[in-house]
């Protein structure tokens, strides 16, 4: 018997009929969240479909879109892949520049836009192709710029509505092997390659990972990493849509913990710094409680953390354990939940960077199981993940169902199944770098395989920093365990072909304001200065070196030179996703690392 094509397309018209009168999408209007539901969506994203055939978009055409999280990414996405068309998104933290070359490498014909900041974006780009067409959602039309708004294609979708039937005919063209977007990695290394991602690909990812979560319509997801990034767009998104359940989009970091009490959700994705950034908070409201609170906080997680210990361990975790920890969640761990408005939640999801161990014990401890995964743009993105029963803190879980993963000769990690792409669009060398000839995708990270089937990933190959001693130090997992320091706010490790490993440390200024004024010291004025300070070089050496204790002797930071500022996304040494661009950071900053290693 013939099984459904896993398409997106059919993914989403199934539960639009299944779910009809639920909601699927909210957004914050007027001081609250308002909702439309999945039939009201699926009218809409129609209509949008109707406009772009009536534009000219058919099968097999680039729709490029840069917009923030909103309905109108989802309404844009899922209109031009019924219509057989490829969807090509984008940062919004992209320059102009960045943007007309994945506009001009993907042959995009239509840009769908946001605000102004992107409108700006989208002219000058359509200065070097002028035959680009312009959508935005939010500012005015101008048709001798060849733009027209959001609404308009809206209406022009009502007014040469596709029939039914003709709009399902476009819809089910669609197949596994077509192509249903193309994804732009912003990488650690050289340029932006585009990821070709079929229908099969995305959709094969979404039904594997439902299969380890288990999502339904009681589910709230709330939505805040950006919806172009692939972990967002298969998590946070079409899987969540697959199965009926509420995507809320957050406004912005700074709203985002009064969006959380405001939704409520089951559900979120998202990236270390996020819950680093959460559990400070949690931590600064309990040091200024009482004495007696806090004491009872620090009672309360020590039994989650022992509850964790021996989960983690295999353990039975015991009647006294279970009844001392029935006890902490009733008096403190279900308040601290509360009052972050994370009391209906199952689970966060981590990825994009190594979560750090003694942040996930502690979310663990206070009920708040984080999850951590793998994967890559290339995968579709998923690849391994820690089960809601079955989590190995430390790993990124074992391979999804269909999903097969191996260590290569050299300890790479390779990957094979059905969400694996295509190819790199235009740039075939690549794709036969990242591809074998038996479908294995060289991930290009360093990991290992425990005897349980769990994953750790311990460095990038191109990563690996080579002592002149002929030593290998991984620099990603030193970075996460020094950074865990609350006065270390970045940590970039340097020593290809020197004797020992340095560093470049971005202090956490705030926190070191903290100390120095608890320790009575003086700080000079401003960044520059306070770098300078002989008091805040030894604060951070003393850190250090409390951290790399369990570290190998040729593992350890022998020298460092304290940085003034953060390295940033805008100065190009950090990627979109917040990883660190090595070779950019040793450009940028070769003079203060020639004097680093000349000063010994």
């Amino acid at each position: 018997m013939e099984t459904a094509p896993r398409t997106i397309n059919r993914m989403f018209r199934e539960s639009a009929t299944r779910f009809s009168g639920l909601p699927a999408l909210a957004r914050k209007q007027g001081g609250r969240y308002q909702s439309i539901t999945y039939g009201e969506l699926a009218a809409q994203v129609r209509q949008f479909a109707s406009g772009l055939a009536d534009l000219g978009v058919a099968k097999g055409d680039r729709v490029a879109l840069i917009s923030e999280n909103r309905p109108e990414w989802v309404i844009a996405d899922l209109g031009a892949l019924a219509l057989g068309a490829v969807n090509v998104p984008m940062f919004t933290t992209l320059p102009a520049a960045q943007v007309s070359y994945i506009v001009g490498d993907s042959g995009s014909q239509l840009l769908v836009l946001s605000g102004r900041a992107q409108l700006d974006k989208g002219l000058a780009v359509r200065q070097q192709l002028p035959d680009l067409r312009i959508v935005t959602m939010d500012c005015p039309a101008d048709a001798a710029n060849g733009v027209t708004m959001f609404q308009e294609v809206l209406a022009r979708g009502a007014t040469s509505l596709l029939s039914e039937q003709e709009f399902e005919a476009r819809r089910q063209a669609a197949g596994e092997d077509d192509l249903a977007s193309i994804v732009y990695t912003s990488g650690t290394t050289g340029g932006p390659k585009g990821v070709m991602l079929s229908h099969g690909n995305l959709a094969a990812n979404v039904e594997s990972c439902q299969a380890v979560m288990g999502f339904g319509p009681e589910d709230v997801f709330l939505s805040f990493l950006p919806l172009n990034h692939c972990l967002e767009r298969v998590g946070g998104y079409y899987l969540p849509l697959s199965r009926g359940s509420q995507i809320a989009y957050a406004e912005s970091l700074h709203r985002l913990r009064d969006n959380i009490r405001e939704v409520q959700p089951t559900c979120m994705v998202l990236v270390p710094r996020i819950y680093e950034a959460f559990q400070d908070a949690i931590l600064d409201r309990v040091a200024k409680a009482s004495p007696a609170r806090q004491r009872l906080v620090a009672w309360a997680l020590s039994v989650g953390r022992e509850q964790t210990r021996r989960r983690q361990e295999r353990r039975p975790v015991g009647l006294g354990t279970a009844l001392q920890w029935s006890l902490a969640d009733k008096l403190v761990l279900s308040q601290v939940r509360a009052a972050g408005g994370f009391q209906r939640l199952r689970f966060f999801v981590a990825g994009g960077a190594p979560l750090a161990p003694d942040v996930a014990t502690f979310f663990h401890a206070a009920g708040l199981p984080i999850l951590e995964g793998y994967g890559l743009t290339e995968s579709s993105p998923v690849i391994t993940f820690n089960r809601p029963n079955r989590c190995k803190l430390g790993t990124v879980g074992q391979a999804i169902p269909e999903v097969e993963v191996r260590i290569g000769a050299d300890g790479e990690v390779l990957c094979r199944g059905p969400n694996v792409m295509q190819g790199y669009l235009n740039k075939p060398e690549a794709t036969a770098a990242a591809l074998d000839g038996e479908g294995w995708l060289h991930t290009g990270d360093v990991g290992e395989l425990d005897d349980e089937g769990f994953l750790r990933i311990t460095d990038r190959l191109k990563d690996l920093i080579v002592l002149t001693n002929g030593k290998k130090v991984a620099p990603q997992p030193i970075e996460s365990l020094l950074s865990a320091s609350p006065y270390l706010s970045q940590v970039v490790l340097l020593g290809d072909g020197q004797a020992t490993v340095s560093a470049l440390v971005v202090p956490a200024f705030e926190r070191v304001h903290e100390w120095a004024r608890a320790q009575e010291i003086a700080l000079p004025e401003g960044r520059n200065a306070i770098v300078a300070s002989p008091e805040v070089a030894r604060l951070v050496r003393s850190e250090i070196d409390r951290l790399s204790v369990d570290l190998a002797d040729f593992e350890k930071v022998r020298g460092f030179t304290l940085m003034p500022n953060e390295f940033t996304i805008e100065s190009g040494e950090l990627t979109p996703t917040l990883k660190v661009r090595r070779r950019a950071v040793m450009a940028n900053h070769a003079e203060v690392i020639a004097r680093l290693y000349a000063g010994g």
